[in-house]
Formats: C-alpha cells, sequence, structure tokens
C-alpha cells in the first residue's frame, strides 16, 4: 500500500517545485508554452515517464496551456508517486 505524505513532507516538497500548488488536496499546476505544438509534444513526453512509473495525471490542454492535478486516488491523497511525477515534469518543462 502507498503511504499518504504528511502535511511536513507537502510544505517541504512545495518549496522545491516551482510552479506547483496545493488545491483541493492536489499537486496542481499550469503551464504555458509557445504553442500547440509545444504543449502536446511536452504532454507525449511527460506519458512516456508517467508510464514508466505507473502513475498518470489528471490534466488537460487548451492551445498552449497545460493543466495538471496528481494525487494518489488509491491512496487518498499525495504520496511519494505524485512528488516523483511532478519532479518528472518539473525536467521535461525545463524548469
Amino acid at each position: 500500500m502507498t503511504v499518504k505524505l504528511t502535511d511536513v513532507e507537502i510544505s517541504n516538497a512545495l518549496e522545491q517545485l516551482q510552479d506547483w500548488e496545493l488545491t483541493d488536496g492536489k499537486l496542481c499546476c499550469v503551464l504555458e508554452f509557445d504553442d500547440f505544438i509545444s504543449a502536446f509534444s511536452f504532454m507525449t513526453r511527460v506519458a512516456i515517464r508517467a508510464e514508466k512509473i505507473d502513475h498518470h495525471p489528471e490534466w488537460s490542454n487548451v492551445y498552449k496551456t497545460v493543466s495538471i492535478a496528481l494525487t494518489t486516488h488509491d491512496a487518498g491523497g499525495l504520496t511519494a508517486k505524485d512528488l516523483a511525477l511532478a519532479e518528472a515534469i518539473k525536467i521535461e518543462f525545463g524548469r
């Protein structure tokens, strides 16, 4: 079973995750790109990483904007899986 992060662990993680915030118990961010192709290309790269770690984001894309929310549904909150995916997303976004 995956263990939920404590409030302190979440707070510490947010200090390291530029562009991310805690909203309704989920790690969330909105990323802007130069155009639709850049946004969609980013989503493709993240999808490949997400599949490798078997953890998938809740996300949407409207033109050049990608909105992402991370949580571990079977744990009922945030876990290390969410932090790992947020870090991967950070790398793919270039931050």
